[in-house]
């Protein structure tokens, strides 16, 4: 093994590790907190990851049963570690996401809200919902506590200093 490649292995080990728990915690913590709160709303938890499996599937998604509900599963830690990915690797450029977590960590579940909510399903095949200031404010705290602020304190965790 060369000196290079000894020295980038913890790296890519950290990075891995961070990616890996951020992505894993994040997404338990969402997907419980949506089947807790949005199920105060009356929603079931198999209808509502069908809802997220109609982000590719459209409509059709409701009538997949289990099998869609397990794509929507998917396609949540699909993107609950693709948002741990983006935000360790802003932190190896953006020092002050290391150095102060919990306020990197509240702006970036609220970015991951608004990005999921402006960009993302816009341009997926899921049914549209009109604007409700009492669901964005729910959604913006369950990705703050849920999602930022888990994900920063994991990659805080993992860097190398």
């Amino acid at each position: 093994m060369s000196v290079g490649s000894a020295s980038s292995s913890p790296q890519l080990g950290s990075a891995l590790r961070a990616i890996l728990w951020g992505g894993l915690v994040s997404g338990v913590l969402d997907i419980t907190a949506a089947f807790v709160v949005y199920g105060l709303f009356g929603a079931k938890p198999i209808p509502l990851l069908q809802g997220i499996a109609a982000g590719l599937l459209g409509t059709q998604a409701f009538a997949g049963g289990l099998a869609t509900a397990a794509l929507g599963l998917v396609c949540h830690f699909f993107i609950a570690f693709s948002a741990a990915a983006v935000y360790f690797t802003a932190s190896r450029g953006i020092r002050f996401a290391v150095q102060h977590t919990i306020v990197s960590g509240v702006v970036y579940g609220a970015l991951v809200f608004f990005f999921m909510n402006r960009v993302v399903v816009p341009l997926s095949a899921a049914r549209k919902y009109p604007f409700s200031l009492k669901m964005m404010l729910i959604g913006v705290t369950i990705h703050i506590f849920c999602v930022g602020l888990p994900i920063a304190i994991v990659a805080r965790k993992y860097s190398v200093q």
